[in-house]
């Protein structure tokens, strides 16, 4: 609804109309160019900006010279420079409430055996004269406290899908990120194997379900982590542990780079070799600091005042020291609009210089 009002606001055709989330200092151009990758949309042009409740980041309209539905738009698109992605929300098709819920109503009693007749004999004691919609929110409520069970895993969510194409097709998963997603599902949920092999296989096609299929040929009981092991050597680094520790001690900041930015650009390589075994993952954070304080060409002062060289016997965690870091460039930044309010003059009658 929240879009909808937005759009029409913006005199803005709602067909044409999506809304995605973005880092608060996201320039307009990287947001266009990032979006126009997605092909079903055609040209993407900003219509307007608003920051979220906290702050942190922006909520974004924009107008595409394609129609857009939820069917053909993908749920997320991936930021540059291998950011977190970014979601997409569509204004979704209006449904008849009503005829929607009787649907909903009937699927639900018959996949448990039951009918109408049979629901109204929860009702252990007379009800007093409601609505028929109230009345129906209230049987279907004691149905589901008596016959539903937790479903199995806790309801993970799903895994993207991922094929293993080069270059990535929009709405897929790149496989660094959908190894990620999918180790996570594999460690956290609380279904059982058969079940996390299931929701893996469901995700892949194309050459990566191939790899699989193959996989299960020689085994049909097949483990999970041993799928997440073919997919990774069949489409993943080729680097060892050792070469990806060699790769991760040469990283510099670039130039124009936030130190914040250099520092989580540095912790997705430094995942990466701990699960090549190139380093103990009790090693991270001094290993991070160290690259940290060799690497970042460009932040001096701010290591300065951070002290890392004095803490490098007891060195902050990963979201400590991104915490510190935005902190100071935060406190940079509003020392620097400060300065550029403040500018000199020169006083011609009294000869002296000043500043307004």
């Amino acid at each position: 609804m929240a879009l909808k009002n937005w759009c029409q606001g913006e005199t803005l055709d709602e067909t044409h109309a999506l809304l995605t989330i973005v880092p608060a200092n996201t320039e307009i151009d990287k947001i266009e160019n990032t979006l126009q990758n997605i092909k079903c949309l055609g040209r993407v042009r900003v219509r307007g900006r608003m920051l979220n409740e906290t702050a942190t980041d922006l909520l974004v309209l924009c107008e595409c010279r394609e129609v857009v539905t939820g069917a053909n738009v993908p749920l997320e698109v991936l930021a540059p420079e291998g950011l977190s992605a970014w979601p997409i929300f569509t204004v979704g098709e209006s449904v008849d409430a009503e005829d929607d819920f009787s649907s909903k109503l009937n699927a639900l009693l018959h996949a448990e055996g039951k009918s109408l007749d049979d629901v109204q004999a929860l009702f252990a004691e007379p009800q007093p004269a409601t609505s028929e919609t109230e009345s129906l929110l209230r049987v279907v409520g004691n149905l589901l406290e008596k016959t539903t069970k937790p479903s199995e895993g806790g309801g993970y969510r799903r895994l993207r899908t991922f094929s293993g194409v080069v270059p990535t097709p929009a709405g897929e998963e790149q496989v660094d990120h959908w190894l990620e997603q999918a180790h996570l599902m594999v460690e956290e949920s609380d279904c059982s194997l058969k079940e996390k092999r299931r929701r893996i296989i469901e995700s892949l096609k194309g050459p990566a379900l191939e790899i699989i299929k193959a996989v299960r040929l020689s085994d049909p009981d097949v483990s999970p982590e041993k799928c997440l092991e073919a997919i990774d050597s069949a489409f993943g680094l080729a680097e060892s542990g050792e070469d990806l520790f060699f790769a991760f001690r040469l990283m510099q900041q670039n130039r124009g780079e936030k130190l914040s930015e250099f520092l989580r650009r540095l912790e997705r390589c430094l995942a990466k070799v701990v699960q090549r075994g190139g380093l103990p993952a009790s090693s991270m954070n001094r290993a991070r600091v160290d690259q940290l304080l060799k690497g970042a060409v460009g932040a001096d002062f701010m290591l300065l005042q951070l002290r890392l060289r004095e803490r490098r016997d007891t060195p902050p965690s990963f979201l400590e020291l991104l915490c510190e870091i935005r902190r100071e460039e935060e406190y940079e930044a509003s020392r620097a609009r400060l300065t550029q309010s403040v500018q000199p003059y020169f006083c011609y009658r009294c000869g002296e210089n000043g500043h307004v």
